[in-house]
Protein backbone atom coordinates (compact mmCIF):
# COMPACT_ATOMS: atom_id res chain seq x y z
CA UNK A 1 0.00 0.00 0.00
CA UNK A 2 3.13 2.62 0.92
CA UNK A 3 4.17 1.57 -2.47
CA UNK A 4 0.96 2.84 -4.26
CA UNK A 5 0.60 5.63 -2.28
CA UNK A 6 4.51 6.78 -3.69
CA UNK A 7 3.38 5.93 -6.92
CA UNK A 8 0.47 8.11 -7.09
CA UNK A 9 2.78 11.14 -5.62
CA UNK A 10 4.27 11.04 -8.46
CA UNK A 11 2.77 14.36 -10.50
CA UNK A 12 3.46 13.01 -13.77
CA UNK A 13 1.12 9.72 -13.24
CA UNK A 14 -1.36 11.82 -11.02
CA UNK A 15 -1.99 13.68 -14.50
CA UNK A 16 -2.07 10.79 -16.66
CA UNK A 17 -4.91 9.70 -13.74
CA UNK A 18 -6.92 12.76 -13.70
CA UNK A 19 -7.04 13.59 -17.21
CA UNK A 20 -8.43 9.70 -17.76
CA UNK A 21 -11.16 10.63 -15.34
CA UNK A 22 -12.38 13.31 -16.88
CA UNK A 23 -12.29 12.33 -20.25
CA UNK A 24 -14.25 9.34 -19.14
CA UNK A 25 -17.00 11.55 -17.41
CA UNK A 26 -17.19 13.42 -20.59
CA UNK A 27 -17.64 10.18 -22.42
CA UNK A 28 -20.10 8.95 -20.10
CA UNK A 29 -22.00 12.76 -20.33
CA UNK A 30 -21.79 13.68 -23.94
CA UNK A 31 -21.23 10.00 -25.61
CA UNK A 32 -18.75 9.83 -28.84
CA UNK A 33 -19.46 10.27 -32.34
CA UNK A 34 -19.02 7.17 -34.60
CA UNK A 35 -18.49 8.17 -38.73
CA UNK A 36 -20.60 7.21 -41.55
CA UNK A 37 -18.52 3.69 -41.82
CA UNK A 38 -19.70 2.71 -38.52
CA UNK A 39 -22.93 3.79 -38.32
CA UNK A 40 -24.44 4.45 -41.99
CA UNK A 41 -25.66 7.97 -43.28
CA UNK A 42 -27.98 9.71 -45.24
CA UNK A 43 -26.59 11.11 -49.26
CA UNK A 44 -27.74 14.14 -50.57
CA UNK A 45 -26.85 14.52 -54.12
CA UNK A 46 -26.87 17.36 -55.85
CA UNK A 47 -27.09 18.73 -59.30
CA UNK A 48 -25.49 22.22 -60.28
CA UNK A 49 -27.84 24.20 -63.19
CA UNK A 50 -24.48 24.47 -65.27
CA UNK A 51 -20.93 23.78 -64.89
CA UNK A 52 -18.11 25.70 -62.77
CA UNK A 53 -14.88 25.85 -62.44
CA UNK A 54 -12.44 24.74 -59.55
CA UNK A 55 -12.80 28.45 -57.56
CA UNK A 56 -16.69 28.23 -58.22
CA UNK A 57 -16.63 24.39 -56.70
CA UNK A 58 -14.82 25.54 -53.64
CA UNK A 59 -16.24 28.29 -53.41
CA UNK A 60 -20.22 26.58 -53.49
CA UNK A 61 -18.25 23.64 -51.00
CA UNK A 62 -17.81 26.23 -48.40
CA UNK A 63 -20.93 27.75 -48.44
CA UNK A 64 -23.05 24.15 -48.05
CA UNK A 65 -20.39 23.26 -45.30
CA UNK A 66 -21.06 26.47 -43.32
CA UNK A 67 -24.84 26.77 -43.99
CA UNK A 68 -25.56 23.22 -43.30
CA UNK A 69 -23.60 23.22 -40.32
CA UNK A 70 -25.40 25.74 -38.00
CA UNK A 71 -27.50 22.74 -37.44
CA UNK A 72 -25.27 21.13 -35.24
CA UNK A 73 -24.56 18.08 -37.16
CA UNK A 74 -21.18 16.61 -35.92
CA UNK A 75 -20.37 15.08 -38.99
CA UNK A 76 -20.96 16.79 -42.86
CA UNK A 77 -18.85 15.84 -45.30
CA UNK A 78 -18.96 18.01 -48.52
CA UNK A 79 -17.69 16.38 -51.54
CA UNK A 80 -17.64 17.41 -55.30
CA UNK A 81 -17.73 15.15 -58.00
CA UNK A 82 -16.63 16.84 -61.24
CA UNK A 83 -18.03 19.96 -62.26
CA UNK A 84 -21.31 19.90 -62.07
CA UNK A 85 -22.41 17.61 -58.98
CA UNK A 86 -21.92 17.62 -55.36
CA UNK A 87 -22.47 14.74 -52.77
CA UNK A 88 -23.02 15.68 -49.24
CA UNK A 89 -23.00 12.78 -46.66
CA UNK A 90 -24.46 12.72 -43.10
CA UNK A 91 -24.32 10.35 -39.98
CA UNK A 92 -27.25 8.57 -39.62
CA UNK A 93 -29.58 11.28 -38.02
CA UNK A 94 -33.44 11.68 -37.70
CA UNK A 95 -35.57 12.97 -40.36
CA UNK A 96 -36.05 16.24 -38.97
CA UNK A 97 -32.24 16.84 -38.77
CA UNK A 98 -31.98 15.69 -42.85
CA UNK A 99 -35.39 17.92 -43.80
CA UNK A 100 -33.43 20.73 -42.07
CA UNK A 101 -30.17 20.23 -43.84
CA UNK A 102 -31.93 20.33 -47.36
CA UNK A 103 -33.89 23.19 -46.20
CA UNK A 104 -31.41 25.08 -45.45
CA UNK A 105 -29.20 24.15 -49.15
CA UNK A 106 -32.52 25.06 -50.87
CA UNK A 107 -32.85 28.81 -49.35
CA UNK A 108 -31.70 31.41 -51.14
CA UNK A 109 -29.48 32.92 -48.66
CA UNK A 110 -32.10 36.51 -47.64
CA UNK A 111 -30.04 38.48 -45.89
CA UNK A 112 -32.52 41.39 -43.72
CA UNK A 113 -31.25 43.84 -41.31
CA UNK A 114 -33.41 44.91 -38.95
CA UNK A 115 -33.25 48.01 -36.27
CA UNK A 116 -36.03 48.43 -33.60
CA UNK A 117 -38.55 46.13 -35.58
CA UNK A 118 -38.07 47.72 -39.10
CA UNK A 119 -36.03 46.62 -42.35
CA UNK A 120 -33.16 49.04 -42.72
CA UNK A 121 -31.28 47.01 -45.37
CA UNK A 122 -31.74 43.89 -47.84
CA UNK A 123 -29.66 41.77 -50.01
CA UNK A 124 -31.15 43.26 -52.78
CA UNK A 125 -29.93 46.98 -51.83
CA UNK A 126 -26.54 46.13 -51.45
CA UNK A 127 -24.18 46.58 -54.82
CA UNK A 128 -22.61 43.16 -56.33
CA UNK A 129 -19.06 42.83 -55.46
CA UNK A 130 -19.05 45.93 -53.55
CA UNK A 131 -18.31 44.51 -50.21
CA UNK A 132 -14.66 44.39 -48.96
CA UNK A 133 -12.68 43.43 -45.87
CA UNK A 134 -10.58 46.11 -44.03
CA UNK A 135 -7.55 44.17 -42.59
CA UNK A 136 -7.51 44.26 -38.83
CA UNK A 137 -5.50 46.51 -37.11
CA UNK A 138 -4.19 46.48 -33.76
CA UNK A 139 -3.61 49.81 -31.79
CA UNK A 140 -2.47 50.06 -27.35
CA UNK A 141 -3.83 46.35 -27.46
CA UNK A 142 -6.94 46.86 -29.08
CA UNK A 143 -7.51 44.77 -32.36
CA UNK A 144 -10.37 46.69 -34.62
CA UNK A 145 -11.71 44.51 -37.28
CA UNK A 146 -14.58 46.09 -40.30
CA UNK A 147 -16.00 45.50 -43.37
CA UNK A 148 -17.44 48.08 -46.03
CA UNK A 149 -20.18 47.82 -48.72
CA UNK A 150 -22.02 50.32 -50.97
CA UNK A 151 -25.94 50.31 -51.28
CA UNK A 152 -28.15 51.77 -54.20
CA UNK A 153 -29.14 55.26 -54.36
CA UNK A 154 -32.74 54.76 -52.89
CA UNK A 155 -32.21 52.58 -50.36
CA UNK A 156 -29.29 55.09 -49.05
CA UNK A 157 -32.54 57.20 -48.61
CA UNK A 158 -34.74 54.57 -46.71
CA UNK A 159 -31.56 53.45 -44.26
CA UNK A 160 -30.81 57.05 -43.15
CA UNK A 161 -34.33 57.42 -42.64
CA UNK A 162 -34.86 54.20 -40.90
CA UNK A 163 -31.59 54.19 -38.55
CA UNK A 164 -31.69 58.00 -37.65
CA UNK A 165 -31.26 58.46 -33.99
CA UNK A 166 -30.78 54.48 -33.18
CA UNK A 167 -27.21 55.10 -31.96
CA UNK A 168 -25.24 52.39 -30.04
CA UNK A 169 -28.76 50.14 -31.18
CA UNK A 170 -27.83 46.87 -32.96
CA UNK A 171 -28.31 45.92 -36.53
CA UNK A 172 -29.90 42.89 -36.43
CA UNK A 173 -28.84 40.11 -39.07
CA UNK A 174 -30.87 37.54 -40.35
CA UNK A 175 -29.85 35.31 -42.91
CA UNK A 176 -33.05 33.47 -44.15
CA UNK A 177 -34.96 34.56 -40.93
CA UNK A 178 -37.80 32.24 -40.53
CA UNK A 179 -41.36 33.88 -41.37
CA UNK A 180 -45.17 32.95 -40.50
CA UNK A 181 -43.29 31.27 -37.27
CA UNK A 182 -43.34 30.55 -33.45
CA UNK A 183 -40.43 30.09 -31.38
CA UNK A 184 -41.39 27.52 -28.56
CA UNK A 185 -38.26 27.40 -26.04
CA UNK A 186 -37.93 24.99 -23.41
CA UNK A 187 -37.66 26.79 -19.90
CA UNK A 188 -34.55 25.87 -18.71
CA UNK A 189 -32.87 27.21 -21.62
CA UNK A 190 -33.93 30.43 -20.26
CA UNK A 191 -33.77 30.25 -16.57
CA UNK A 192 -30.55 28.82 -16.22
CA UNK A 193 -28.15 31.52 -17.38
CA UNK A 194 -24.63 30.90 -17.21
CA UNK A 195 -24.14 34.39 -17.47
CA UNK A 196 -25.60 35.57 -15.04
CA UNK A 197 -28.79 37.45 -16.85
CA UNK A 198 -32.24 36.77 -15.24
CA UNK A 199 -35.19 35.37 -17.19
CA UNK A 200 -36.60 38.35 -17.69
CA UNK A 201 -33.68 40.11 -19.71
CA UNK A 202 -33.39 37.26 -21.13
CA UNK A 203 -37.20 37.32 -22.74
CA UNK A 204 -36.90 41.23 -23.39
CA UNK A 205 -33.80 40.62 -25.51
CA UNK A 206 -35.56 37.83 -27.10
CA UNK A 207 -38.91 39.83 -27.78
CA UNK A 208 -36.72 42.97 -29.02
CA UNK A 209 -34.55 40.53 -31.73
CA UNK A 210 -37.87 39.11 -33.16
CA UNK A 211 -39.74 42.15 -33.09
CA UNK A 212 -40.85 43.19 -36.91
CA UNK A 213 -43.48 45.05 -37.96
CA UNK A 214 -44.56 43.11 -40.98
CA UNK A 215 -43.87 39.45 -39.46
CA UNK A 216 -42.74 39.54 -35.66
CA UNK A 217 -41.49 36.18 -34.47
CA UNK A 218 -43.89 35.50 -30.94
CA UNK A 219 -41.78 33.65 -28.16
CA UNK A 220 -43.53 31.05 -26.36
CA UNK A 221 -41.70 29.93 -23.56
CA UNK A 222 -42.44 25.84 -22.36
CA UNK A 223 -44.21 25.41 -18.62
CA UNK A 224 -44.94 22.59 -16.20
CA UNK A 225 -48.57 23.28 -17.31
CA UNK A 226 -49.04 21.50 -20.72
CA UNK A 227 -52.27 22.58 -21.58
CA UNK A 228 -51.21 26.54 -20.82
CA UNK A 229 -48.05 26.26 -22.92
CA UNK A 230 -50.79 24.65 -25.97
CA UNK A 231 -52.94 27.51 -25.14
CA UNK A 232 -50.53 29.81 -26.03
CA UNK A 233 -49.76 28.47 -28.61
CA UNK A 234 -53.41 27.91 -30.18
CA UNK A 235 -53.87 31.61 -29.60
CA UNK A 236 -51.18 32.58 -32.08
CA UNK A 237 -52.20 29.82 -34.32
CA UNK A 238 -55.89 30.89 -34.93
CA UNK A 239 -54.88 34.12 -35.73
CA UNK A 240 -54.13 32.66 -38.94
CA UNK A 241 -50.82 34.16 -39.47
CA UNK A 242 -48.31 31.53 -38.36
CA UNK A 243 -47.91 27.41 -39.45
CA UNK A 244 -44.99 26.64 -38.29
CA UNK A 245 -43.33 26.08 -34.52
CA UNK A 246 -39.40 26.36 -34.04
CA UNK A 247 -38.47 24.39 -31.10
CA UNK A 248 -36.02 22.11 -29.11
CA UNK A 249 -38.42 20.23 -27.77
CA UNK A 250 -39.01 16.69 -29.23
CA UNK A 251 -41.52 15.73 -31.36
CA UNK A 252 -42.66 12.92 -29.57
CA UNK A 253 -43.84 15.05 -26.62
CA UNK A 254 -47.55 15.37 -25.57
CA UNK A 255 -47.53 19.03 -26.82
CA UNK A 256 -46.15 18.80 -30.27
CA UNK A 257 -48.60 15.65 -31.05
CA UNK A 258 -51.81 17.59 -30.05
CA UNK A 259 -49.92 20.68 -32.82
CA UNK A 260 -50.10 18.27 -35.39
CA UNK A 261 -53.52 18.00 -35.83
CA UNK A 262 -53.95 21.86 -36.74
CA UNK A 263 -51.66 21.46 -39.43
CA UNK A 264 -48.65 23.07 -38.35
CA UNK A 265 -45.18 22.00 -39.52
CA UNK A 266 -42.44 21.44 -36.28
CA UNK A 267 -38.96 22.50 -36.75
CA UNK A 268 -36.80 20.67 -34.66
CA UNK A 269 -33.70 22.59 -33.25
CA UNK A 270 -31.12 21.46 -30.77
CA UNK A 271 -30.48 23.02 -27.55
CA UNK A 272 -27.26 24.09 -28.51
CA UNK A 273 -29.03 26.32 -32.11
CA UNK A 274 -32.15 27.26 -29.84
CA UNK A 275 -30.14 28.92 -27.03
CA UNK A 276 -29.47 31.84 -27.57
CA UNK A 277 -26.03 33.92 -27.40
CA UNK A 278 -26.22 37.19 -25.50
CA UNK A 279 -24.38 40.44 -24.81
CA UNK A 280 -25.02 42.61 -21.88
CA UNK A 281 -24.04 46.23 -23.19
CA UNK A 282 -25.11 47.81 -20.02
CA UNK A 283 -26.18 46.97 -16.62
CA UNK A 284 -29.91 48.07 -18.07
CA UNK A 285 -29.71 46.69 -22.13
CA UNK A 286 -29.23 43.03 -22.91
CA UNK A 287 -29.70 42.07 -26.47
CA UNK A 288 -28.68 38.85 -28.41
CA UNK A 289 -25.92 38.55 -30.41
CA UNK A 290 -26.95 35.51 -32.58
CA UNK A 291 -29.32 32.91 -32.60
CA UNK A 292 -28.81 29.88 -34.92
CA UNK A 293 -31.97 28.85 -34.92
CA UNK A 294 -34.01 31.90 -35.77
CA UNK A 295 -31.21 32.50 -38.60
CA UNK A 296 -29.95 35.71 -36.42
CA UNK A 297 -26.00 35.18 -36.75
CA UNK A 298 -24.79 38.73 -35.83
CA UNK A 299 -25.83 41.88 -33.97
CA UNK A 300 -23.43 44.90 -34.29
CA UNK A 301 -24.06 48.10 -32.68
CA UNK A 302 -25.01 51.33 -35.01
CA UNK A 303 -22.10 53.46 -35.19
CA UNK A 304 -23.57 57.04 -34.26
CA UNK A 305 -21.89 58.86 -37.33
CA UNK A 306 -24.22 56.77 -39.15
CA UNK A 307 -27.13 57.66 -37.43
CA UNK A 308 -27.87 61.33 -37.52
CA UNK A 309 -29.69 61.00 -40.82
CA UNK A 310 -26.60 61.71 -43.32
CA UNK A 311 -27.59 59.96 -46.44
CA UNK A 312 -24.35 57.87 -47.91
CA UNK A 313 -24.30 55.17 -50.34
CA UNK A 314 -20.71 53.83 -48.50
CA UNK A 315 -21.03 52.19 -45.24
CA UNK A 316 -18.76 50.14 -42.75
CA UNK A 317 -19.74 47.40 -39.98
CA UNK A 318 -16.82 47.55 -37.39
CA UNK A 319 -15.89 46.33 -33.77
CA UNK A 320 -13.31 45.31 -31.99
CA UNK A 321 -12.08 42.21 -30.73
CA UNK A 322 -13.03 41.26 -26.74
CA UNK A 323 -10.25 42.36 -24.22
CA UNK A 324 -10.20 39.17 -22.47
CA UNK A 325 -9.06 37.16 -25.18
CA UNK A 326 -5.02 36.82 -25.87
CA UNK A 327 -3.36 38.62 -28.39
CA UNK A 328 -2.88 36.38 -31.06
CA UNK A 329 -6.95 34.92 -30.58
CA UNK A 330 -7.98 38.76 -30.73
CA UNK A 331 -6.92 38.65 -34.13
CA UNK A 332 -8.27 35.70 -35.34
CA UNK A 333 -11.13 36.89 -33.57
CA UNK A 334 -11.38 40.05 -35.60
CA UNK A 335 -10.53 38.12 -39.06
CA UNK A 336 -13.26 35.51 -38.00
CA UNK A 337 -15.75 38.53 -37.23
CA UNK A 338 -15.20 40.68 -40.93
CA UNK A 339 -15.30 37.11 -42.85
CA UNK A 340 -18.82 35.99 -41.19
CA UNK A 341 -19.87 39.81 -41.67
CA UNK A 342 -18.68 39.94 -45.65
CA UNK A 343 -20.89 36.70 -45.90
CA UNK A 344 -24.07 37.68 -44.10
CA UNK A 345 -24.11 40.71 -46.21
CA UNK A 346 -23.34 38.88 -49.47
CA UNK A 347 -26.59 35.99 -48.24
CA UNK A 348 -24.05 33.48 -48.36
CA UNK A 349 -26.00 32.48 -51.57
CA UNK A 350 -24.90 30.05 -53.67
CA UNK A 351 -22.99 31.27 -56.99
CA UNK A 352 -25.16 28.73 -59.56
CA UNK A 353 -28.81 27.66 -58.25
CA UNK A 354 -28.80 23.65 -57.26
CA UNK A 355 -30.99 20.74 -57.53
CA UNK A 356 -32.07 18.95 -54.67
CA UNK A 357 -32.09 14.98 -55.93
CA UNK A 358 -33.69 11.98 -53.35
CA UNK A 359 -32.10 11.52 -49.86
CA UNK A 360 -30.95 8.12 -49.96
CA UNK A 361 -29.47 6.11 -47.26
CA UNK A 362 -26.33 4.96 -46.59
CA UNK A 363 -25.61 1.33 -44.82
CA UNK A 364 -22.68 1.35 -42.78
CA UNK A 365 -19.68 -0.38 -44.67
CA UNK A 366 -18.12 -1.51 -41.49
CA UNK A 367 -20.42 -1.11 -38.46
CA UNK A 368 -20.70 -0.54 -34.50
CA UNK A 369 -19.17 -4.26 -34.60
CA UNK A 370 -16.43 -3.95 -36.58
CA UNK A 371 -15.38 -0.72 -34.34
CA UNK A 372 -14.97 -3.02 -31.52
CA UNK A 373 -13.22 -5.85 -32.89
CA UNK A 374 -10.94 -3.09 -34.09
CA UNK A 375 -10.33 -1.94 -30.69
CA UNK A 376 -10.48 -5.24 -29.21
CA UNK A 377 -7.53 -6.03 -32.06
CA UNK A 378 -5.72 -3.28 -30.87
CA UNK A 379 -5.63 -4.49 -27.17
CA UNK A 380 -4.67 -7.77 -28.46
CA UNK A 381 -1.81 -6.34 -30.41
CA UNK A 382 -0.47 -4.49 -27.11
CA UNK A 383 -0.94 -7.84 -24.74
CA UNK A 384 1.48 -9.78 -27.75
CA UNK A 385 4.06 -7.03 -27.94
CA UNK A 386 4.21 -6.53 -23.58
CA UNK A 387 4.73 -10.39 -23.77
CA UNK A 388 7.62 -10.20 -26.50
CA UNK A 389 9.28 -6.93 -23.96
CA UNK A 390 8.64 -9.00 -21.29
CA UNK A 391 10.64 -12.24 -22.75
CA UNK A 392 13.12 -9.36 -24.00
CA UNK A 393 13.56 -7.85 -20.74
CA UNK A 394 12.49 -11.17 -18.51
CA UNK A 395 11.05 -8.33 -15.97
CA UNK A 396 7.22 -9.48 -15.64
CA UNK A 397 6.89 -6.04 -14.02
CA UNK A 398 6.72 -4.28 -17.32
CA UNK A 399 3.34 -5.86 -18.32
CA UNK A 400 1.27 -3.58 -16.21
CA UNK A 401 3.42 -0.42 -17.51
CA UNK A 402 3.16 -0.99 -20.61
CA UNK A 403 -0.83 -2.10 -20.98
CA UNK A 404 -1.97 0.85 -18.53
CA UNK A 405 -0.28 3.85 -20.08
CA UNK A 406 -1.12 2.63 -23.51
CA UNK A 407 -4.43 1.77 -23.09
CA UNK A 408 -5.20 5.10 -21.14
CA UNK A 409 -2.89 6.80 -24.19
CA UNK A 410 -5.45 4.99 -26.57
CA UNK A 411 -8.52 5.89 -24.40
CA UNK A 412 -7.58 9.77 -24.45
CA UNK A 413 -7.34 9.60 -28.10
CA UNK A 414 -10.54 8.00 -28.33
CA UNK A 415 -12.13 10.84 -26.16
CA UNK A 416 -10.61 14.06 -28.45
CA UNK A 417 -11.46 12.89 -31.55
CA UNK A 418 -15.02 11.30 -30.66
CA UNK A 419 -16.26 14.12 -28.65
CA UNK A 420 -14.80 17.25 -31.07
CA UNK A 421 -15.11 15.59 -34.29
CA UNK A 422 -15.72 12.03 -35.62
CA UNK A 423 -14.15 8.55 -35.23
CA UNK A 424 -14.04 7.21 -39.12
CA UNK A 425 -11.77 4.53 -40.70
CA UNK A 426 -9.25 7.12 -40.89
CA UNK A 427 -8.77 8.24 -37.62
CA UNK A 428 -8.85 4.57 -36.45
CA UNK A 429 -5.95 3.65 -38.92
CA UNK A 430 -3.78 6.71 -37.30
CA UNK A 431 -4.81 5.59 -33.78
CA UNK A 432 -3.06 1.68 -34.69
CA UNK A 433 -0.39 3.80 -35.83
CA UNK A 434 0.20 6.11 -32.75
CA UNK A 435 -0.35 2.39 -30.88
CA UNK A 436 3.13 1.36 -32.21
CA UNK A 437 4.84 4.51 -32.04
CA UNK A 438 3.94 4.03 -28.64
CA UNK A 439 5.24 0.86 -27.76
CA UNK A 440 8.49 2.20 -29.21
CA UNK A 441 8.94 4.83 -27.46
CA UNK A 442 8.29 2.35 -24.62
CA UNK A 443 11.35 0.50 -25.68
CA UNK A 444 13.26 3.44 -25.36
CA UNK A 445 12.71 4.60 -21.98
CA UNK A 446 13.17 1.19 -20.93
CA UNK A 447 16.45 0.65 -22.56
CA UNK A 448 17.61 3.41 -20.57
CA UNK A 449 16.50 2.77 -17.81
CA UNK A 450 17.62 -0.74 -17.52
CA UNK A 451 20.87 0.63 -18.86
CA UNK A 452 21.16 2.44 -15.23
CA UNK A 453 20.76 -0.70 -13.79
CA UNK A 454 23.92 -1.27 -15.34
CA UNK A 455 25.73 1.49 -13.30
CA UNK A 456 25.83 3.72 -16.56
CA UNK A 457 24.25 6.56 -15.62
CA UNK A 458 21.96 8.13 -13.01
CA UNK A 459 17.77 8.22 -13.18
CA UNK A 460 17.57 11.71 -14.35
CA UNK A 461 20.50 11.45 -16.91
CA UNK A 462 19.15 8.25 -18.74
CA UNK A 463 15.30 9.19 -18.61
CA UNK A 464 16.68 12.34 -20.19
CA UNK A 465 18.66 11.09 -22.78
CA UNK A 466 15.38 8.84 -23.44
CA UNK A 467 13.18 11.33 -23.61
CA UNK A 468 15.33 13.59 -26.27
CA UNK A 469 14.68 10.89 -28.38
CA UNK A 470 10.92 10.52 -27.88
CA UNK A 471 10.66 14.17 -28.13
CA UNK A 472 12.24 14.36 -31.69
CA UNK A 473 10.45 11.16 -32.91
CA UNK A 474 7.06 12.63 -31.68
CA UNK A 475 8.24 16.26 -33.51
CA UNK A 476 8.84 14.24 -37.15
CA UNK A 477 5.69 12.75 -36.67
CA UNK A 478 3.98 16.10 -35.91
CA UNK A 479 5.66 17.57 -39.07
CA UNK A 480 5.41 14.72 -41.56
CA UNK A 481 1.41 14.83 -40.61
CA UNK A 482 0.50 18.86 -41.08
CA UNK A 483 0.90 18.24 -44.62
CA UNK A 484 -1.98 15.97 -44.75
CA UNK A 485 -4.06 17.20 -41.61
CA UNK A 486 -4.04 21.13 -43.66
CA UNK A 487 -5.11 19.10 -47.10
CA UNK A 488 -8.15 20.15 -48.84
CA UNK A 489 -7.94 17.65 -51.60
CA UNK A 490 -7.49 14.55 -49.79
CA UNK A 491 -10.65 14.33 -46.98
CA UNK A 492 -10.09 11.13 -46.74
CA UNK A 493 -6.82 11.35 -44.66
CA UNK A 494 -7.26 14.33 -42.64
CA UNK A 495 -8.98 11.46 -39.70
CA UNK A 496 -5.54 9.72 -39.63
CA UNK A 497 -3.32 12.91 -39.85
CA UNK A 498 -5.42 14.04 -36.97
CA UNK A 499 -5.39 11.10 -34.58
CA UNK A 500 -1.54 10.48 -35.24
CA UNK A 501 -1.11 13.99 -34.47
CA UNK A 502 -3.11 14.10 -31.06
CA UNK A 503 -1.11 10.39 -30.05
CA UNK A 504 1.93 11.89 -30.58
CA UNK A 505 1.50 15.38 -28.50
CA UNK A 506 -0.84 13.08 -25.62
CA UNK A 507 2.19 10.53 -25.57
CA UNK A 508 4.97 12.79 -25.08
CA UNK A 509 3.13 15.52 -22.97
CA UNK A 510 1.30 12.54 -20.28
CA UNK A 511 1.63 8.81 -21.47
CA UNK A 512 5.35 8.78 -21.68
CA UNK A 513 6.24 11.00 -18.71
CA UNK A 514 3.75 8.86 -16.21
CA UNK A 515 5.52 5.16 -17.61
CA UNK A 516 8.71 6.51 -17.73
CA UNK A 517 7.96 8.09 -14.18
CA UNK A 518 6.58 4.51 -12.97
CA UNK A 519 9.21 1.99 -14.37
CA UNK A 520 12.55 4.05 -12.79
CA UNK A 521 10.64 4.18 -9.77
CA UNK A 522 10.19 0.72 -9.47
CA UNK A 523 13.69 -0.24 -10.68
CA UNK A 524 14.97 2.41 -8.58
CA UNK A 525 13.19 0.45 -5.85
CA UNK A 526 14.46 -2.38 -6.49
CA UNK A 527 18.20 -1.58 -6.55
Amino acid sequence: MSNLKSYLKDRRILILIVISVMFLLLDLHFGLHLGIEFIGGTEIPLTLQHSVNTTTMSTIQSIITQRASKFGLKEIIVEPIGNSEIDILLPSTTPAEINSTISVIESQGRFDGIVAGKEAINGQDILNGSIGIIPSTESNGTVQWGVTFYITQQSATAFAKTVYGQANQPLYMFLDRPQNSIVLINGSSVGNLTSGISQQQALSAMDSALYFANDTIPVVVSSNSVNSTLQSLTNYIKSGRYNRVITDIPGSSQMLKLMSSDNVSIQEESRANMTPQYLQISVNQTIIESWPAVGLLSSPLLNPGITNGTISESYQISGVAPSTLSPTARIAYANNQSKDIASILSGGALPVGVVVNTPTTLSSTLGKSAFQVSLLALILAMIFVSIMIVVRYRRIFLIGPILLTTLMELFIIVSIIGLVGTIDLAALAGMIAVVGTGIDAQIIITDEIISKEKGKSSSRVVLGHAFYIVWMDAILIVIAMLPLFFSTSLTQVVGFSESTIIGALMGVLITRPAYGAIVSRHFGEEQ
